[in-house]
């Protein structure tokens, strides 16, 4: 057997507290999809709302799992294959995690927030593998599933890990914390979003608060103090029992101070002060937001005993990830024009935040500000409202053109001024004829909304294809 593997098949068994045939085997990778499987992969075949993993445990095989992890066996499976049967899957997937967990001697730090939590994710990552072995979940890997899925994939000998923690509900972040059972645990922010199944953002509040649940005994809490439910949250973190609170932010009181800041189009340079100590740098994304979002960040490696300064200089070659602000110059006739794809989510928050990122990009020539907007979810019954209250964020941002899709974004474009040109559509699908046959050199095209709004669609043909009308028949 590898001494590299990620797992022998003897631990998965004891872990799951699984039966088989033979433990004989290991496995490199964990995974819950036969179409990503890479070979050596135990396939473990989740329950699903819309589909049995059960019924793809053929092509996890034949796409060179090295075992799979199921409640029954298919009765097609060779005699050959390796078969660990447990009672319920996904129970089954978290034993594995809590065991991946168990066995490492790493640093854990769990985020979360109402935004960005991917993003301090990333940053977290960026960071921590230039000092040190870092494991971290993958894209937004960060519910009932991906939180598990992510631990079990830990390896043995990281020094560092992790994990973005995701709700919707009250009481789903508690057992995910309790899982990873982080040293340090960053929220971002405090948002109005998944309104549709809170009562007000308070409540919001209170159930990211879940994510103490699992803080190791002298753990550490890094909180936003400049957010309106900071307060609330140091309260809840104290009667908790949890005695290291951070705060980081603008005010004087912050342990992580913002003093300084400068934003340019593609970076911003900031100045930090953090205790005692003063760190200057250059953020190589652009956006308010993220200079805020790294505030959190660099307090979640100060208190990992991770170093400081490298963390700083690292910050100039961290680049956005796709979908959220990663920037493409796309070829067309007379030039090429800028697509921002910030499409794969959106809050009220994170769109101004967005709409002010592209405030401060500037077209080419002729070229134009093209919003391409779609409706933002799960924000219940004042969802027309909230997206109606965008139109200032719009018009601050300088936006020329706006394309918008979905019934809540309806009212944003009604609401819009004669000199702003717009269309809106059903659906995103819709837009795509119109959007290219307008869009051209010189213009910056931001695409925004959430994810089941699919704007990755105009996101795509925008990346695919040329505009059908040339910029000079404009």
């Amino acid at each position: 057997m590898s001494d590299n593997a990620l797992w022998t098949g003897s631990e998965i068994v004891a872990a799951v507290k699984g039966k088989a045939k033979n433990q004989n085997w290991t496995a490199n990778g964990v995974s819950i999809d036969s179409r990503s499987i890479e070979k050596g992969d135990l396939f473990v075949a989740i329950v699903g709302p819309v589909h049995d993993g059960h019924d793809y445990v053929d092509a996890a095989l034949a796409n060179g799992a090295s075992a799979v992890l199921v409640s029954e066996a298919p009765s097609d499976v060779p005699d050959t294959a390796n078969v660990v049967l447990v009672a319920d899957t996904l129970k089954a997937l978290e034993d594995l995690g809590r065991a991946a967990r168990a066995r490492v001697n790493a640093q854990i730090v769990a985020v979360t927030g109402s935004v960005g939590k991917t993003g301090a994710k990333e940053s977290l990552h960026h960071i921590l593998s230039e000092q040190g072995k870092t494991h971290a979940s993958v894209g937004s890997f960060n519910n009932h599933w991906g939180v598990p899925l992510s631990l079990a994939r830990m390896p043995r000998d990281v020094k560092f890990a992790i994990f973005e923690l995701g709700m919707n509900h009250p009481g789903e972040l508690g057992p995910l914390s309790r899982m990873v059972r982080p040293h340090v645990a960053l929220i971002t922010t405090i948002e109005a979003v998944h309104l549709e199944f809170f009562t007000d953002v308070e409540a919001i509040a209170r159930a990211k608060a879940e994510v103490f649940e699992g803080l190791t005994p002298s753990g550490s809490v890094i909180l936003n103090g400049d957010n309106n439910y900071g307060g609330l949250l140091k309260s809840i973190a104290a009667n908790a029992g949890i005695s290291r609170i951070l705060t980081f932010g603008e005010k004087s009181e912050a342990d992580i101070r913002l003093t300084d800041f400068t934003l340019y189009p593609n970076y911003s340079d900031v100045a930090v002060t953090i205790g005692s100590h003063d760190v200057f740098f250059r953020l190589g994304v652009p956006g308010r937001h993220w200079v805020s979002n790294i505030l959190g960040v660099l307090g979640a490696i100060s208190e990992l005993g991770a170093n400081i300064e490298q963390a700083a200089a690292s910050l100039q070659s961290l680049t956005s990830p796709d979908g959220r602000g990663a920037r493409h110059m796309v070829p067309c006739q007379g030039g090429s024009y800028m697509v921002v794809d910030d499409s794969y989510n959106a809050s009220p928050a994170s769109m101004r935040a967005s709409l002010n990122v592209l405030s401060n990009l500037f077209p080419d020539g002729n070229g134009r500000r093209i919003a391409v907007l779609g409706d933002m979810l799960e924000l219940g019954d004042k969802a027309p409202d909230i997206h109606q209250s965008l139109k200032e964020d719009v018009c601050a941002a300088g936006v020329d053109v706006l394309f918008a899709c979905g019934p809540n974004m309806a009212k944003l474009t009604k609401s819009m001024p004669h000199n702003v040109q717009t269309c809106h559509e059903a659906t995103s699908e819709l837009l795509v004829e119109k959007l290219l046959a307008t869009v051209g050199a010189g213009d910056i095209v931001l695409v925004k909304g959430s994810l089941g709004s699919k704007m990755k669609i105009p996101l795509d043909a925008l990346l695919r294809r040329k505009p059908a009308v040339p910029a000079a028949a404009r």
